[in-house]
């Protein structure tokens, strides 16, 4: 069982950034590989970025590679995900998702996500 928390949401301006957080609970979470989804109005949740357990390993959304960085401190037992030059159309609530196995090729599917938490939003103002 993994419980997470995000934080570090807030409004921005376009070309702004920010560090979210998610700061899990749990004894599997250093085994665990990590997800980023958000999800804007109206739309269904999108796929962000992931990490594999070991730290070393992410994949990223193509329209996102080079603005956001994933990274994790198991021993804080959390990940982050830094957000640089923002958008507009960034503007989101961001979740956090936590899976205790997942194969490659399932690594932009939500429902790979065993584990996610409540959400953080994310305003971008332009």
């Amino acid at each position: 069982q993994v419980q997470l928390v995000e934080s570090g949401g807030g409004l921005v301006e376009v070309g702004g950034s920010l560090r979210l957080s998610c700061a899990a609970s749990g004894r599997t979470f250093s085994n665990s590989a990590m997800g980023w989804v958000r999800q804007a109005p109206g739309n269904e949740r999108a796929f962000v970025s992931a990490i594999r357990s070991g730290g070393s390993l992410k994949y990223y959304a193509d329209s996102l590679k080079g603005r956001f960085t994933s990274s994790r401190d198991n021993a804080k037992n959390t990940v982050y995900l830094q957000m640089n030059r923002l958008k507009a159309e960034d503007t989101a609530v961001y979740f956090c998702a936590a899976a205790t196995f997942l194969l490659t090729a399932n690594v932009r599917r939500a429902s790979a996500y065993d584990y996610w938490g409540q959400g953080t939003q994310v305003t971008v103002s332009s």
